[in-house]
C-alpha cells in the first residue's frame, strides 16, 4: 500500500486540447513546421517535482516543476516526430516518496500537453 502522500500524486490528470483547423483545399500541399511540443505542467502540491518524459524503455529528464506554480517545459523534437510512438511523463517528487505516471499519449509537434499535480 502506498503511503497517502504518494496515493494523491497518482491521481494526477493528463490532458491534451484537440485544437486542429479544419481541412482546406491546400491539405495535400505539406505543413509547415509547427513548432515544439511543450508540457505545462500545474503542480498544485508543495513539493516540487522533476518531470521525465519515457519512450519505450527510455527516460529523459524535462526539468523541474516547483510547487504550487506552473511550469511549461519543451519535450525534445525528436520523441515527438509523426510516427516516434506515445509518450508518458514521470513526475518524481523531491523529498517525497512515489512516482506518479501519466497514461500513454500520442504527442506531435506543436501540440500542448497539460499536467496537473493535484495537492496531496
Amino acid at each position: 500500500m502506498l503511503p497517502r502522500t504518494a496515493a494523491g500524486f497518482l491521481a494526477f490528470c493528463l490532458v491534451m486540447p484537440g485544437c486542429h483547423s479544419g481541412s482546406s483545399a491546400d491539405d495535400a500541399a505539406p505543413s509547415p513546421a509547427r513548432g515544439p511540443a511543450t508540457l505545462q505542467v500545474e503542480n498544485q502540491g508543495f513539493l516540487d517535482m522533476t518531470v521525465y518524459v519515457v519512450q519505450g524503455a527510455g527516460r529523459q529528464r524535462l526539468g523541474i516543476a516547483r510547487g504550487h506554480a506552473t511550469t511549461q517545459l519543451t519535450i525534445p523534437e525528436h520523441l515527438v516526430r509523426s510516427g516516434a510512438g506515445t509518450l508518458k511523463f514521470y513526475c518524481d517528487p523531491i523529498g517525497g516518496q512515489g512516482l506518479p505516471v501519466s497514461d500513454e499519449i500520442v504527442v506531435e509537434p506543436g501540440d500542448t500537453v497539460e499536467l496537473t499535480i493535484p495537492p496531496s
